[in-house]
């Protein structure tokens, strides 16, 4: 589970990439975050967004900003 700022408020995520990244390879990286999907139970926790990440294989890559952006900022 990831608690993610989006700017205004902070949201857990439910994310299966405990095998790619740890914990403290996330803390304070931005990433792109799906956040107006109905929350989901997930593993028995309630996930309040979306990550988005590519994968090709067993590799999983997060998506994110170039450069960095204002937490919560609109992806367009």
């Amino acid at each position: 589970m990831l608690r993610v700022d989006l700017g205004g408020e902070t949201r857990q995520i439910v994310a299966g990439i405990r095998a790619q990244y740890a914990p403290e390879a996330l803390v304070g990286r931005q990433i792109v975050v799906v956040a107006n999907l109905a929350p989901a139970t997930l593993r028995g926790v309630e996930s309040q967004g979306m990550l988005l990440a590519a994968s090709s294989g067993d590799r999983v890559v997060l998506v994110r900003p170039d450069e960095s952006v204002t937490p919560g900022s609109i992806v367009r």
